[in-house]
């Protein structure tokens, strides 16, 4: 896991710098944390994708050790599904919340807001 002092923080237009593109395997997650943030990001298909890292079912973090199917992460714990691109169960339910990323000069951004309960 990897998390980003104040001095690691780049931003460009609301994006942070998360990680060089080359540290992200195919089909595989890394878990970083960023402003507090708990995110898993994969790489899938030369597309990075950054979602909560914490499983609904448990509020497990371990999403980013979960493993690919059908353009879904299952979650390593209790195998629930997520669509790697919504978040949202394959029944099209919420789960997981998703965060816009970027890939400038081989470095990958995402757009970090703390997404809480709206009541």
């Amino acid at each position: 896991m990897k998390s980003l002092t104040s001095l690691d923080k780049i931003k460009i237009d609301g994006f942070i710098k998360v990680c060089a593109l080359n540290e992200l395997k195919e089909q595989a997650g890394r878990r970083f944390i960023i402003d507090e943030v708990d995110l898993a990001v994969f790489k899938l298909e030369g597309e990075v994708y950054a979602l909560s890292n914490v499983c609904p079912h448990q509020h497990t973090k371990m999403i980013y050790d979960g493993f690919i199917e059908r353009g879904c992460v299952v979650c390593p714990i209790h195998g629930w599904m997520f669509d790697i691109q919504t978040g949202n169960t394959p029944t099209g339910g919420r789960g997981l919340d998703t965060y816009e990323t970027k890939i400038i000069d081989n470095d990958v951004y995402a757009k970090i807001s703390r997404k809480g309960i709206k009541w």
